[in-house]
């Protein structure tokens, strides 16, 4: 049984510019990763592994959604680069510094999956809104623990 949506493009587009703001900000937690210093750097090292860790199954989960959905998700760094609106990170500031440009990331993020939860649901498209339901909880907890430590 297939499942009729009324505007499958419209959400596949959505999650493709997801997916290449996700392709982005994983490259920006490897590069903070591997490029932080200063007191906090074993702790801020440890996170960043994490934090890309954990982005790379979110990217394989996002992709595999467009697949679902009938589309074809974006593969190649061109198309990433071309249709993010995350600022890949040219040169990672030191300590705790780097922890601001990690909420910038992770709030995009937040809005773009608000977004595609709003045009899934109306769209009846209830496996895409569980899986962007799970990504909000999971980005809205990160923000709360990178602002109380910034705080």
């Amino acid at each position: 049984m297939e499942t009729k949506r009324t505007n499958n493009n419209s959400v596949v587009n959505q999650l493709n510019n997801v997916l290449a703001d996700l392709q982005v900000v994983y490259q920006n937690m490897r590069a903070m990763h591997w490029l932080v210093k200063g007191p906090d750097f074993y702790q801020l090292h440890k996170m960043y592994e994490g934090f890309y860790t954990e982005l790379s199954d979110v990217v394989d989960d996002v992709a595999e959604r467009i697949l679902t959905l009938g589309g074809v998700p974006y593969h190649q760094f061109s198309e990433y680069l071309d249709q993010t609106s995350v600022e890949p990170v040219a040169e990672v500031p030191r300590g705790k510094e780097t922890l601001k440009i990690t909420v910038e990331n992770f709030e995009h993020l937040l809005g773009e999956y608000r977004e595609v939860l709003e045009a899934a649901s109306n769209n009846g498209d209830e496996g895409t809104v569980a899986l962007i339901s799970e990504l909000i909880a999971s980005t809205e907890k990160k923000l709360w623990m990178l602002n109380t430590t910034l705080s």
